[in-house]
């Protein structure tokens, strides 16, 4: 049962965003301190990269770990009420990431996904981007 009225959740749902997170702000920010320049939320790309990369052909997502059901993830819990409303809307996302990134795949893309977790912690961050992106590009 919700602690609140339907009214009031869904005030709170709809303020929750999808582009310019604090995840996504954060994972933005060591990427461009580490020298790379991106852009940002290509509608025409599968899934709407958060970052973009179009020399090299990548792209990174930052997931919010609860929508996107980050296996094992403590943040990724169940909801206790509506089950089966949210139980086809985490299973329709997750269908949908995957097509994204297997499209992304097929069209000579190379995708990253950082979690929300994961974004706690920068210098795990700075070493998965480093390691998807390779070196920066000398001006």
């Amino acid at each position: 049962m919700d602690i609140i009225d339907r009214e009031a959740r869904s005030r709170l749902m709809a303020r929750i965003r999808s582009k310019d997170t604090k995840p996504e702000m954060v994972v933005r920010r060591i990427a461009y301190r580490l020298g790379f320049r991106f852009r940002l939320h290509r509608r025409d790309l599968p899934g709407s990269p958060d970052l973009v990369f179009p020399g090299r052909r990548k792209v990174v997502f930052v997931h919010g770990c609860y929508w996107h059901r980050h296996p094992g993830c403590r943040l990724a819990y169940e909801p206790k009420s509506n089950i089966e409303f949210w139980t086809g809307k985490f299973a329709a996302n997750m269908t949908r990431d995957q097509k994204a990134l297997q499209d992304l795949h097929d069209q000579g893309w190379d995708p990253l996904v950082i979690w929300e977790c994961e974004v706690k912690h920068s210098e795990l961050v700075t070493s998965r981007l480093s390691a998807h992106l390779g070196p920066p590009e000398e001006r």
